[in-house]
């Protein structure tokens, strides 16, 4: 018979609906059953598309006699991370406090107070090597708190207090200056791998976030003082790791997209994973990279990563899946590896050979057997070593991937995680706005767009209050700091891609909201939950970056770049008393606080806003919009007008006053930390304007 989950609506929550365990989701009937019966509550947090947490259920949540174990002594509760961060993050930082890691499924044991006193991550269900076993830890969960509820309840009032006390960290007044730069970029050079690219080693993770702020400083200088890095080594460490990771396995070379990490060093065999926030994140940083290099080999990965998004990962009202598995039929990576003889079988005998040469599939293999798609050198390479014309190369081998792509689709899918969560729509609404600018491509646009629109019309209380996830028609869940926040600096983007003013005035709207429910007045920073959010162990704040960057970085972002877009001082204000509220991990872990870095970053370049007022040509007016597009990205504050001022938001009327064209022809206005320059008028004036300056 189903459990408690069958009437929930997360994927992940439905795949344990019929497991022996009682489950409850995480609600006030559990909750009060354990206050009643005085039993010890067991938390497992897991997600769809985590391996583990399917081999945990799978040992132990289908095996009758712990199930039985835990029906009888526990309050058993089951939560998708993905729907309710605020839990995971709480519990998740106790279960590091007591073994040092954590990771998922996280397996936490609760009083009935909610206070965490023991918790883990995977056990088998016996022992095995030298790991305990789910029904010894079971147990002995329950001999403890049965038999000496005392050091229970001391242990995990301790572990309350330690988890309380971190969101009530002072601010630091320290100065926010280039030194916090320097730092950073001298631990990603000391953990750079200079063979694989990628940071430290095995598992290995793409850290979009730092590399980000490599190519921040690479562009515009900021933090290179004396112990600093050269510039052209930065960007040689973010060009190493991209090409990398883009012939790697752990990139779809059929489809498409990146999988969650690298199992090994090398970036080849990866856990098969897709998130929906990976591929937003890196489809950014290469469309990054491809406009300071002018290399189109990275626009051309950003453009198969975001394609592979609105084939795969849309749904027909418009807003973006969460995940894609790593297993199919049962078995991780099913999907994704070829043996030999089909290769050969869908591509004949003459492309078929060469196709395997080049993309590593032999009869060993290169995973259990199978072989992992990637590319051990280059195209450009293995062309010029066999004396092969690249062109027809290229040509050849991207037929070949359609005919492997159609084969592959014929194959059983990994299973999908088809809800959808604002925060990781607006990373990928913030990608594809990029990919609009850069690569000139409506598709883009209309995407973002068309998931813009759907958050604000299907994803807000009666109030107007944003919800957080949405699934097949309904919307639920108090949205969380990182669902304003990031949908914030989405909405800058969206913004700067179509200059329509509704975007900024939702941006605003937002932005306010924000400010008002989640921001700490006493010691600055943001709450991850509202002031009105249900009452849980703590309310913490969000400071370092996991797989998604951190809230209050994201936070301090959108404030900083609405607040000199709007002309609004105390947003800039509050975006830098946030970077002081992270400043103690900036320096004791820099590499935990990338994306809190690119703000600093940010911030210490100094603000530059630009105001083009579109004259009576129009071809000119598109000519001097593409002459600032060369040079800007979407990071930055443009602004542009018709004549006539239509889609202009209110908000922006502070840089606007007194802007007009002049005679009639396209004009540019630039001010530069807060002090405007002479304007220019017409196309060559706007070129030579714009120039990048030397740094």
């Amino acid at each position: 018979m189903p459990n408690r989950l069958a009437d929930e609506s997360s994927p992940y929550l439905l795949q344990h609906a019929n497991n022996p365990v009682q489950w409850y989701p995480w609600g006030e009937e559990a909750l009060a059953r354990a206050r009643r019966d005085d039993k010890p509550i067991f938390l497992s947090i897991g997600y769809s598309a985590c391996h583990w947490c399917h081999v945990m259920e799978h040992e132990s949540f289908e095996n009758q006699e712990i199930a039985d174990f835990l029906n009888e002594h526990f309050v058993s509760i089951k939560v998708d991370r993905e729907e309710r961060p605020d839990l995971d993050q709480i519990y998740m930082q106790a279960v590091m406090a007591i073994h040092g890691h954590g990771g998922w499924p996280l397996s936490a044991f609760l009083t009935p107070e909610q206070q965490i006193f023991y918790g883990g991550t995977y056990w088998p269900p016996t022992a095995r090597g030298q790991m305990p076993g789910f029904d010894q830890v079971i147990r002995g969960v329950l001999d403890a708190y049965q038999n000496r509820r005392d050091a229970v309840n001391q242990q995990s009032q301790q572990i309350t207090q330690m988890i309380r006390a971190a969101a009530a960290a002072p601010v630091e007044q320290r100065a926010i200056d280039a030194s916090l730069i320097e730092l950073a970029t001298t631990e990603l050079l000391r953990q750079f791998d200079s063979t694989h690219g990628g940071f430290g080693g095995a598992p290995k993770f793409p850290h979009p976030m730092d590399l980000k702020l490599l190519l921040n400083v690479v562009q515009h200088g900021t933090g290179l003082l004396g112990k600093s890095p050269p510039r052209d080594q930065l960007l040689q460490m973010v060009q190493l790791t991209l090409q990398k990771m883009a012939r790697g396995g752990i990139y779809d070379h059929l489809g498409g997209g990146f999988a969650r990490y690298s199992v090994d060093a090398r970036w080849l065999v990866p856990h098969f994973e897709k998130m929906l926030y990976d591929n937003a994140q890196l489809a950014s940083v290469y469309l990054q990279t491809g406009r300071l290099t002018e290399n189109s080999f990275y626009d051309h990965v950003a453009q198969e990563t975001l394609d592979y998004v609105l084939r795969d990962m849309t749904d027909p009202a418009g807003g973006f899946y969460s995940t894609e598995d790593a297993d199919s039929e049962g078995e991780e990576g099913k999907f994704y590896v070829w043996s030999r003889s089909e290769v050969l079988d869908v591509l004949g005998a003459e492309t078929g050979p060469r196709f395997c040469e080049l993309y590593d599939v032999t009869e060993t293999g290169n995973f259990e057997g199978k072989s992992i798609l990637n590319l051990p050198v280059s195209l450009e390479a293995f062309a010029d070593q066999r004396g092969l014309d690249l062109g027809e190369l290229q040509v050849e081998m991207q037929s070949a991937r359609q005919q492997l792509l159609q084969h592959r689709n014929q194959r059983v899918p990994p299973g999908k995680d088809d809800k959808v969560l604002v925060s990781w729509n607006a990373l990928a609404i913030d990608a594809l706005a990029r990919a609009a600018v850069q690569c000139d491509d409506s598709r883009y646009l209309q995407a973002a767009v068309a998931s813009g629109q759907f958050i604000w019309n299907q994803m807000r209380d009666d109030e107007g209050r944003l919800l957080h996830t949405w699934r097949q028609g309904t919307a639920k869940l108090k949205a969380y700091l990182d669902d304003y926040a990031y949908l914030i600096v989405a909405f800058h983007s969206l913004y700067q891609a179509s200059f329509d003013g509704r975007w900024i005035d939702r941006a605003v709207e937002l932005a306010e909201t924000m400010v008002d429910r989640f921001a700490d007045s006493h010691t600055g920073g943001f709450f991850f939950t509202a002031d009105d959010h249900e009452k849980l162990l703590a309310r913490t704040k969000d400071y370092q970056d996991s797989s998604v960057p951190s809230g209050n970085a994201m936070a301090a972002l959108g404030l900083l770049r609405l607040g000199r877009l709007c002309g609004n001082s105390r947003y800039i204000e509050l975006a830098e008393t946030t970077i002081r509220s992270a400043l103690p991990l900036i320096s004791r872990a820099p590499m935990a606080a990338g994306q809190m870095l690119v703000v600093v970053e940010e911030l210490l370049r100094g603000s530059t806003e630009y105001v083009l007022i579109a004259g009576d040509d129009a071809l000119q007016n598109r000519q001097a919009l593409m002459a600032l597009r060369r040079e800007l990205s979407v990071d930055d504050c443009l602004i542009m007008v018709d004549a006539d001022r239509q889609n202009v938001s209110s908000h922006v009327a502070p840089l606007l006053q007194d802007k007009a064209t002049r005679a009639g022809e396209v004009t540019l206005f630039v001010c530069r930390n807060y002090a405007c320059e002479q304007p220019v008028a017409g196309v060559p004036a706007i070129r030579a304007a714009v120039r990048p300056q030397p740094v």
